[in-house]
């Protein structure tokens, strides 16, 4: 259920702004809308946050290499941080420097070694050698007027050691060639690179060794973001002034917040024993309000998966985690499909339940979740006899035994005869799952509105909703006609006299008509239809919707049976192997790899299809459009 809030203002002395915070934070039950502060204080803590924060971004890849932790204040966390962040600021500078002496040294590797002290010493001397590059088409054409010696050739390049002992020595410019000196020597440089590397490394080295520290920055962090939400609270504060009726004036702060009806007593009696002015409110549409869902143990296992999705309910939509929670695992055993790996997750999230129980530790909900998942999937191997993919031939017969024979794989290529055929058409095993199918969407939908019919049930609103659920029935039985069989669930089928597809077509028309007149109520019939005369193209059009959400829900079917598909390949192509010893372990392998990437394509169906009928199809129904968000309480 969503918990019933409350919207309250308080009222406070201006002075009194820490003091208040303070015990608001011990009573831990309000969630203060004060999203904006300023002030020194708090520029200050965001900028140490920033840097907290930083520096676990630089350990965060390191947390695997860690071999024992070490644990420090917060004031020398943040020492610690500004020590990580200056660190990665020199391992910047220093992968620059090496950068850099690398090209430096690839422009002169053609060279060999270079000194420029010694040409400088030449130079002094009288005799001044340059180094020249050129193309061999150049160098023909100026050695004749110049004094050089070759140092390599090929049909590209040409380097040569120009020699001039004066001024008047080369009548010929080189100039263009000449090529730029280094300001020290190769040499020099290369044992600058092994500095400058060694410099990288050790840098790197003390990164890492600080990584021990990751958890005291964590929780120094998490401190200081509960020290600036106190202080973006305190500074956010409105701000009044007032005169009394002797003339004294003085100063008053006050904000709003959200806090459940159960929890409004405590903080009345805070209110009154400190002197606050309260006011407490019923929320309107127009409040933006928190929502806090309260569920018992077993329905709230849906948490981690809702909180992975990040789909909060509205606080004036449904809370439909049950239904949630009761369709995604028959979802998920749809898709999934096979028992075997039903099994494989049962005893994965067994094991993990025993290891944290062992070690007398909470058992986190998401374990729980899988072993449902697990059993649900193994239940519905159980029912279609479907086990790692094996032809039935290779099922032992209790299990055999325990299938429904109108889905089971036993009987897959068997034909079904309904009792109103006569023995003339029939359905087969895939039919009767697609029926199965649809038959599920029509029970989920007809949910949706059934809850909308008990929300409206002191309205005529609530024929609307009675409308949308004979629409649901009366297509439903089209789309077994247009979808699974015509022959069987024919437009004209007659039943002991019943004109089923006739009552089908009935059942779509008055349900139209209902919805048409109530579905937009407000108080008025003539309004309401003068409402959806206005939007008559969404309401035709929403009939069509009706038929695409049901028929929607063969997507079930359909990943399953490309699970199933995939799971007999890969069989396939193990089983002629596994007769040789030589080739047993290739088999092995083929067979792990196969059936695992199965199973994280089958992950992927469930989020892709599985929730998307529980967040799009059953949500659309509902009129949700998950637009809340989670009351957060200002706690200790």
């Amino acid at each position: 259920m969503i918990v019933p809030m409350k919207k309250v203002s308080l009222i406070i002395r201006e002075c009194d702004r820490k003091a208040v915070l303070k015990k608001l934070r011990k009573l831990g039950v309000m969630q203060i809308e004060i999203s904006d502060g300023s002030g020194k204080r708090l520029d200050d803590l965001n900028e140490k946050a920033k840097l907290l924060e930083n520096a676990l971004f630089l350990i965060s890849d390191k947390k695997g290499e860690q071999t024992h932790t070490k644990s420090v204040d917060a004031q020398e966390a943040l020492k610690l941080s500004e020590r990580i962040i200056a660190l990665n600021e020199q391992r910047g500078s220093y992968i620059d420097e090496i950068s850099a002496i690398k090209t430096e040294l690839d422009r002169l590797d053609a060279w060999g070694e270079i000194s420029p002290n010694d040409i400088a010493e030449l130079s002094e001397k009288g005799i001044t050698i340059s180094l020249c590059e050129m193309s061999p088409a150049e160098y023909d054409n100026i050695k004749e007027r110049i004094t050089a010696i070759i140092l390599s050739r090929n049909k590209s390049v040409v380097r040569i050691a120009a020699i001039e002992r004066s001024a008047e020595d080369s009548t010929t410019s080189i100039d263009g060639y000449k090529v730029k000196m280094p300001e020290v020597s190769t040499s020099k440089l290369k044992e600058k690179l092994n500095l400058t590397e060694k410099k990288l490394q050790d840098a790197g080295d003390e990164i890492n060794r600080l990584s021990e520290y990751a958890e005291s920055i964590r929780q120094a962090s998490a401190s200081l973001y509960k020290d600036i939400e106190f202080e973006t609270y305190q500074a956010g504060m409105s701000e009044e002034s007032l005169s009394s009726d002797d003339g004294q004036s003085y100063t008053v702060a006050y904000f709003s917040g959200y806090i459940p009806a159960d929890d409004l007593d405590s903080l009345k009696a805070a209110a009154r024993e400190n002197s606050w002015g309260l006011v407490a409110d019923d929320p309107t549409g127009d409040d933006n309000v928190p929502t806090k869902l309260k569920n018992n143990k077993f329905v709230s296992l849906i948490y981690p998966l809702t909180d992975f999705l990040g789909t909060v309910p509205g606080y004036f939509e449904y809370d439909i985690s049950a239904w949630f929670l009761g369709f995604i695992l028959i979802f998920f055993g749809i898709i999934f499909g096979d028992g075997g790996y039903g099994l494989l997750i049962l005893g994965v999230s067994g094991a993990l339940i025993f290891k944290n129980k062992k070690a007398k530790k909470d058992v986190p909900p998401l374990y729980y979740l899988l072993a449902l998942f697990g059993s649900a999937t193994i239940l519905w191997g159980i029912l279609t006899c479907t086990w790692f993919g094996l032809d039935a031939k290779y099922i032992p017969e209790w299990l055999k035994a325990l299938s429904v024979p109108v889905i089971s794989n036993v009987y897959s290529e068997k034909l079904w005869y309904p009792f109103w055929t006569g023995g003339k058409a029939g359905l087969t095993t895939a039919q009767n799952l697609q029926i199965l199918c649809f038959s599920l969407a029509l029970i989920q939908l007809s949910v949706a509105h059934i809850k909308g019919m008990i929300r409206n049930r002191k309205s005529l609103k609530m024929l609307g909703d009675l409308g949308s659920v004979f629409q649901l029935i009366g297509i439903f039985y089209v789309v077994l006609s247009l979808v699974v069989n015509g022959e069987v669930f024919g437009i004209g089928l007659v039943i002991s006299g019943i004109p089923v597809g006739m009552i089908a077509i009935a059942f779509v028309g008055v349900g139209f008509l209902m919805s048409f007149i109530f579905a937009n109520y407000e108080g008025s019939v003539k309004k309401a239809i003068l409402n959806s005369l206005q939007n008559i193209v969404s309401i035709l059009l929403g009939v069509v919707n009706v038929f695409s959400d049901i028929v929607s829900y063969i997507r079930l079917w359909a990943v399953g049976l490309a699970g199933a598909a995939i799971s007999a390949t890969v069989n396939e192509l193990a089983s002629p192997m596994l007769g040789s010893l030589m080739f047993m372990v290739f088999a092995v392998l083929i067979l792990v790899f196969g059936h695992g990437l199965n199973m994280i394509l089958n992950v992927l169906s469930v989020i892709v299809h599985g929730v998307r009928l529980n967040t799009l199809e059953f949500s659309s129904h509902l009129d949700m459009s998950w637009s809340g968000h989670k009351y957060k309480p200002f706690e200790e």
